[in-house]
């Protein structure tokens, strides 16, 4: 497979590939990646652990039931859980089973190589070696290279409204196995299971579903291909994008260039989250977690608030852990949180130390029976050379560290 795919396929099409997909070595290669990701139980109430349990058993009904065409599968359990940044807006997640996740992985190893060499450049998201941050890397390369304006687009429920048969369409573009085709088709009609009912989706791609990041690349990528050929600087990550310009007017035949595009798939931008923005005014524009403006990043509010809201559930006064245990504690999330948010301007991390490290000094008090804050005493009696030596994960020098060895 991976030598025609270097030369291409007569016609364009592949024709057999089901049985690469119910192939025993796909099969136990899945489930290495679904074991790996961990996940719930879908409505079987069958565990990751409980399925590899009888793996050779189970993988051999799947495959013989894929052979067979008597496959189907479960309905997705839907669970609604808090969106990032909101106390009470919440958003679904859908749960497939664990034997359907098997198989998607399966069908998604097969066909993803095979739509992976025509995508975009400028399309990072759920993509093998691509990721948030090379999409972050090249909007600062643009806006850095004369590329001030900027199309800020949301696809208004892009995964909830995107049309079965326009998309299996793109699919058929490269693919003619019927029985491909047939298990694709399955999976994205496959019931939902809500809290009080079950319902057949007529749009959309399952939510939660392994095959659903690929399956909307597909139906995105003809999109990729005519900015690019119109000109456009676009950078993608899934259904977040951003097209960058030089000057307001091609800013302005972007916009519409998308606008007619969208309408003519099914699809519709969000009319109030869509705009043009000038990143060298005031307001600028997010995108991937960070806020662009006048040639300074820094995390948008939502991202700020999740990670301070980690740090305090791990400083609360009466926590009953010793200093160690809560140091070693935040520096889990501090450096995870770093390591995404360094290719910030450094005036955002010393505010975010010295909070830090008030809300420990805050809790030595406690310990020590004392009630409030003395700001002076307490910067006497525990210096921030004293935080360093217990080993606290300091944000400004890890950014200090991080751009020396970038001029390196």
């Amino acid at each position: 497979m991976l030598t025609t795919l270097a030369k291409g396929v007569k016609g364009g099409k592949w024709f057999s590939l089901i049985d690469k997909v119910y192939s025993m070595r796909n099969l136990r290669a899945s489930f290495v990646k679904v074991h790996e990701n961990r996940g719930s139980a879908g409505v079987d109430h069958q565990t990751v652990e409980m399925f590899g349990g009888r793996l050779e058993k189970n993988l051999a009904q799947l495959s013989a039931a894929i052979q067979d065409r008597s496959y189907e599968p479960r309905e997705i359990k839907r669970v609604w859980i808090p969106k990032p940044g909101s106390r009470t807006d919440k958003r679904p997640l859908g749960i497939p089973t664990v034997r359907d996740r098997v198989v998607q992985t399966a069908l998604r190893n097969v066909i993803e190589p095979i739509f992976e060499v025509g995508f975009a450049e400028h399309s990072y998201g759920f993509r093998p070696g691509r990721g948030c941050k090379d999409a972050l890397r090249r909007v600062a390369w643009l806006l850095k290279h004369g590329y001030p304006w900027v199309v800020d687009a949301d696809l208004k429920s892009y995964f909830d409204t995107i049309p079965h048969e326009r998309l299996l369409r793109r699919v058929e573009e490269k693919i003619s196995d019927g029985r491909v085709l047939d298990l694709i088709a399955k999976f994205l009609t496959q019931d939902v299971m809500d809290t009080v009912k079950t319902w057949t989706p007529e749009r959309g791609t399952p939510q939660g579903a392994v095959i659903s990041p690929l399956l909307s690349n597909i139906y995105l990528d003809p999109l990729d291909h005519r900015m690019q050929r119109l000109g456009f600087k676009m950078v993608r990550y899934a259904d977040d994008f951003v097209v960058m310009c030089r000057t307001e007017q091609e800013a302005q035949n972007a916009l519409r260039a998308l606008q007619e595009w969208t309408q003519a798939e099914g699809l519709e931008l969000h009319p109030e989250k869509t705009c043009l923005v000038d990143a060298r005014q005031r307001g600028g524009f997010e995108f991937l977690g960070y806020h662009f403006e006048r040639s300074y990043r820094w995390p948008r509010s939502k991202s700020l608030k999740k990670m301070k809201d980690s740090v305090r559930a791990k400083t609360r006064r009466a926590n009953g852990h010793s200093l160690e245990f809560i140091i070693e504690s935040l520096n889990l999330t501090l450096k995870g949180w770093f390591e995404y948010f360094k290719q910030c301007s450094r005036f955002v991390f010393p505010p975010l130390d010295q909070w830090i490290r008030m809300r420990i000094r805050s809790i030595l008090r406690h310990n020590q029976g004392r009630h409030g804050r003395e700001r002076s005493s307490d910067h006497q009696r525990w210096p921030n050379a004293f935080f360093a030596k217990k080993g606290l994960f300091s944000l400004v020098e890890a950014h200090i560290e991080f751009c020396q060895s970038c001029r390196r």
